[in-house]
This record gives C-alpha cells, sequence and structure tokens, in this order.
C-alpha cells in the first residue's frame, strides 16, 4: 500500500484528536500542522477520494478502516520511535522532532529490530 508522507502525518494527527477530543474538525488539523486551512481541505478531499476518511454533513471527519489502520501503525511508530530516542539520550523534543521524520521512512524490519532492541532493554 504506497501512501504520501503528507497524507500519513493528516491520518496521524486525525487519530490523535479523535483521542483527545472525542472528534476531528478540519480547523484542528491546520492548527495541529500549522498549515492553512485551504490546505487541510485539499488533504481531505484526496483523503475522502481514496477511502480513507468519511465527512459528514457538519465537517467531522471519521477514519475508516483503511485510514484507521495506516493512522495506527504511524502513530505507534511515532510513539515507540519517541521512547527509544528519549532512552538513549535524545531530550524529548528532539526525540519527538525526528521520530516524526524517522516514522515514515524507517523499514518494517528495522523496525522490528529497534522493538526488539528495546523490549530486551527493559
Amino acid at each position: 500500500m504506497q501512501i504520501l508522507k503528507s497524507s500519513e502525518d493528516y491520518l496521524e494527527t486525525m487519530l490523535m484528536m479523535k483521542e483527545q477530543h472525542g472528534y476531528i474538525r478540519s480547523i484542528d488539523i491546520a492548527t495541529e500542522l500549522g498549515v492553512t486551512k485551504p490546505s487541510v481541505s485539499y488533504a481531505t478531499k484526496r483523503l475522502r477520494e481514496n477511502g480513507y476518511i468519511t465527512m459528514d454533513k457538519d465537517g467531522l471527519i471519521t477514519l475508516t478502516d483503511k485510514g484507521m489502520d495506516i493512522a495506527e501503525r504511524i502513530y505507534l511508530r511515532h510513539r515507540t520511535l519517541t521512547s527509544f530516542l528519549i532512552r538513549i539520550g535524545v531530550d524529548e523534543r528532539t526525540a519527538r522532532e525526528d521520530a516524526c521524520k524517522i516514522e515514515h521512512d524507517i523499514s518494517d524490519q528495522t523496525f522490528a529490530a529497534i522493538c526488539k532492541f528495546a523490549e530486551k532493554q527493559a
């Protein structure tokens, strides 16, 4: 399954919004990602067209099963990588920022090896 990094970021942010607020609104996504409302509108249109989200008549966004699968995978990678980087001595802010960059490009094999290594160190 090929998906753009920016789309993964949007889906991950939507999942975090749902967990934090119980709902997902475009304006909150724009604020969280530091992008314009038109950028969010364009991205959500693409995500809807590809079956990752739905929007109701009030503009509330819901992740489809397909969208939720991607969001959960990226969010798990983000949390795991952030924790790993902090444990090896990276400050929390830098660890979060770096994890966001790494989470999209790291192979499944490397991610699994990091998880296995981190478990042994726990």
